[in-house]
C-alpha cells in the first residue's frame, strides 16, 4: 500500500504512477498476442493461410504499383503533348 501514497505526491509520484500504466499496458498487449499467436498455431490449415497471406500481400503490392505508374504515365504523356504542341521537334530540333 506505500506505492499508492507515494505516487500521490508530486512529479516522482505521477512517474510512478505513468510506468505502472505503461508496464500493465505492456503485459495486457503482450497477453493479449500470446493468445493469439497460440490460436494461430493450433490451426491445421496454417500453410495454406500463409500463402494467402502472401498472395493478398503481394496482390496489395500490384494495386499500390499500378497507382503509382499510372499517375506517372498520365504526367509524361502530359508532357508529351505539351512538347508536341510547342513545336519542339525533339533533341536535335
Amino acid at each position: 500500500m506505500g506505492v499508492p501514497q507515494a505516487a500521490d505526491r508530486g512529479e516522482d509520484g505521477q512517474a510512478v504512477l505513468l510506468v505502472a500504466g505503461l508496464a500493465d499496458l505492456a503485459l495486457s498487449t503482450c497477453g493479449t498476442a500470446l493468445k493469439a499467436v497460440r490460436g494461430l498455431l493450433a490451426r491445421s490449415d496454417l500453410g495454406e493461410l500463409a500463402t494467402q497471406g502472401q498472395q493478398d500481400l503481394q496482390a496489395r503490392g500490384r494495386l499500390a504499383l499500378d497507382r503509382m505508374g499510372a499517375g506517372s504515365e498520365a504526367h509524361m504523356e502530359a508532357l508529351a503533348r505539351h512538347a508536341r504542341s510547342q513545336g519542339g521537334g525533339g533533341a536535335g530540333a
